[in-house]
């Protein structure tokens, strides 16, 4: 048998390697050939003898392939694992190192392992490959034919694979794959082979779209590739994606936010609003941040009384929804936007004046002498109207005491403020205020303090309070 030495020339062995390792580039090198090829399924198997076979029915391995530093084949193919001409031989030096004979087996030649001295260097004894000819001149393929590893270490490295793994696909993008955790922890594929583990991640994901940040970081073992190169990539796949199934896991996660107990993805702010926007179009939700929960009780109840779930969310997520729409086209229901709907659906309970208690009366009858103060009602006022029920207020979380309605011409005054004649002089004299001036709101706290000084000036003016009981006296009772 006509047989020939091949130095391998590797320089650098990977100490940390274990066979499963080295097994893992063999398959991915049969993975490759497979998609190359567009031949059929590689078959991993053990022999009577307990060798065990890894076997693709691609082109068949040649010598020269030994030779590679960098594939260009494989370069060139976004689709593939290996990318790196060294891995094979990595491999090899492993199996040397850890004692498992390796035979390759191809209709171009069979191929064994030795020590040989290098060439025209007697002294140095290097790793070598033994080519010699064909045992099988007609195999499709490649027999990669290992003696020696465990069952244990071939399914190590099988489930290194997402071939292999088990992880159900969710859903496809552009950017990768959405998958199904088979444990605790998610796993990240790049085109299949595992490179990291997350230990809070709600999914495991198979980046096929690689970015130059992941292929720098992607060295020759392949191995505990860092989240911040595959981050960004993880991001894309989860706002490309639309499914039921993957948007109810997000906001399943978001809703746990107040808990504490959301996984890493929710944790940005992206993914989270992305989440919201699905959330929106599929259930009756309001938003709001852990403040507004304390700020807006009357709100929540009525959003509550409508049906809605509230969701907290956090306020980087609020500044990213705020005003948006959801992948329906409908705008999102944070609190700014429920306090909007609501207040345009809102419906005023007016009370007839007849219908008024005779204190509620008195104090009513007012409204000729308090606006005298002030030299009249002005022209734009034509109507004034108490109402049971009152809109929210703009900048505050409560029912507004009074409201200028300045396309019907109406000061609308809330029924409890003909409790006594200060409430209601001040709330009528601030809506006049705004009747003239035509300015909106500044802030509540501004609002409050201008609506007890108006109420003290119209009261002390008029010459009594609604509890000295010198009404009539006053007004003319």
């Amino acid at each position: 048998m006509n047989t020939r030495k091949f130095d391998l020339n590797i320089e650098k062995v990977l100490e940390d390697w274990e066979s499963y390792h080295a097994i893992r580039e063999v398959i991915a090198n049969a993975l490759d050939e497979n998609i190359l090829s567009k031949t059929k399924e590689i078959q991993i198997s053990q022999d009577s003898a307990g060798a065990w076979h890894i076997r693709d029915f691609g082109r068949g391995l040649r010598y020269e392939h030994l030779t590679q530093n960098e594939n260009e084949e494989k370069l060139k193919n976004p689709q593939l694992i290996g990318k790196f001409g060294v891995g094979l031989k990595d491999a090899l030096a492993t199996f040397d190192r850890r004692g498992i004979k390796v035979l390759i087996k191809s209709r171009f030649g069979d191929i064994t392992l030795g020590k040989s001295e290098k060439h025209d260097f007697e002294d140095l004894v290097t790793l070598h490959a033994y080519v010699s000819n064909p045992t099988e001149p007609t195999l499709v393929g490649t027999d990669f034919v290992l003696q020696g590893c465990t069952e244990k270490d071939i399914e190590k490295a099988k489930d290194l694979f997402l071939r292999f793994s088990s992880e159900p696909v969710f859903e496809k993008t552009q950017y990768g794959e959405v998958l199904r955790k088979k444990s605790e922890a998610g796993r990240i594929y790049l085109n299949g082979v595992k490179v990291a583990e997350e230990e809070n991640f709600l999914f495991s994901y198979n980046i096929t779209s690689l970015t130059a940040a992941i292929k720098k970081a992607l060295n020759r073992e392949r191995t505990n590739v860092g989240r911040t190169a595959y981050s960004d990539r993880v991001k894309s796949i989860l706002l490309s994606c639309e499914s039921g199934t993957v948007a109810q896991q997000l906001v399943d996660d978001l809703k746990r936010y107040q808990t504490g107990a959301i996984h890493d993805e929710l944790k940005w702010a992206d993914v989270s609003a992305h989440a919201t926007k699905i959330l929106n179009s599929q259930e009756k939700v309001v938003f709001l941040t852990p403040t507004q929960l304390m700020q807006a009780p009357n709100y929540i109840d009525e959003a509550k009384k409508a049906g809605y779930e509230i969701v907290t969310i956090p306020d980087s997520v609020k500044s990213k929804i705020s005003g948006q729409t959801d992948i329906s086209g409908n705008p999102i229901q944070d609190l700014g936007q429920f306090q909007r709907d609501w207040n345009d659906s809102f419906q005023f309970k007016f009370v007839d004046p007849h219908r008024l208690s005779p204190r509620e009366k008195t104090v009513y009858d007012s409204i000729p002498k308090i606006a005298a103060l002030i030299g009249g009602l002005p022209a734009n006022v034509k109507h004034i109207k108490i109402s049971e029920t009152m809109r929210m207020e703009t900048y505050a979380f409560v029912e507004a005491a009074g409201i200028w309605e300045s396309a019907t011409g109406t000061i609308i005054i809330k029924r409890t403020q003909l409790r006594s004649l200060e409430e209601f002089a001040g709330t009528l004299l601030h809506e006049i205020g705004h009747a003239r001036s035509g300015a909106p709101d500044v802030s509540s706290d501004f609002e409050k303090s201008l609506t007890e000084l108006l109420g003290k000036t119209g009261s002390c003016i008029a010459g009594t309070h609604s509890n000295s009981g010198l009404l009539s006296k006053i007004f003319g009772g």
